[in-house]
């Protein structure tokens, strides 16, 4: 049985929302994980997203709106939280982008194989429960929607096999406590193996405390 996302999803009621950047992608980024945001998650971002993107995990629609997208982007949104969905809609300001309410660990809509040069999951692993195997469904389910030559991409929060300092080692008990994190046990080698079961290029660089991975060309023959 797959693993249940609510928990993680929950967390992001408006009011979180709004706090979001300031807490997350401001203080926790710099301190705790030690990959701040605009030297590295954002330019990170950036280099790899395509004409065709799907946002997985949308959090407040930071990434994409500082992307300096060209208008010719076509944007899909896909997050299991009607509050990030809205931010992330209202806050990228396009009429064309389409949202979608879905729980990532089912399959995608049967419309969407094959229509997607880029998906990025940015700080959604490490919200997900069970062990890196049991996130493996996500790459088994996103990786029909990439085209020919198109590219998964994210980050990670790892787990205690990182190292934290005290601030992170206070927030990973928190979170993972409350069920807003589900990543002690979330390693580097555990996450390049769930890649490799469905794409055969996998890289993945570590800065500070997060794991930053691309992926490409699904692997045809797979069982999961």
């Amino acid at each position: 049985m797959k693993p249940v996302t609510e928990a993680g999803a929950a967390v992001y009621s408006p009011l979180t929302l709004k706090l979001y950047d300031a807490w997350v992608l401001g203080i926790s980024n710099q301190w705790a994980w030690q990959c701040p945001t605009r030297q590295v998650l954002l330019p990170f971002f950036r280099r790899h997203v395509g004409f065709r993107h799907m946002d997985v995990g949308v959090g407040t629609g930071y990434y994409l709106a500082k992307a300096q997208l060209p208008h010719s982007t076509a944007v899909t949104l896909v997050d299991l939280n009607a509050s990030s969905l809205e931010a992330a809609r209202k806050r990228l300001n396009r009429a064309s982008t389409r949202v979608i309410r879905h729980d990532i660990f089912q399959p995608l809509p049967a419309e969407l194989p094959g229509q997607y040069d880029s998906i990025s999951l940015f700080y959604l692993l490490h919200c997900l429960p069970g062990s890196m195997l049991e996130k493996a469904h996500v790459f088994a389910n996103l990786k029909h929607a990439l085209a020919d030559g198109g590219v998964l991409y994210g980050a990670t929060i790892l787990g205690d096999e990182a190292g934290h300092n005290g601030f992170g080692i206070k927030l990973m008990e928190v979170y993972n406590k409350k069920g807003i994190f589900g990543n002690r046990s979330d390693s580097v080698e555990g996450l390049r193996t769930a890649l490799a079961l469905h794409f055969a290029e996998v890289e993945i660089e570590v800065v500070g405390k997060v794991a930053l991975f691309t992926a490409k060309v699904p692997v045809l023959s797979n069982n999961l």
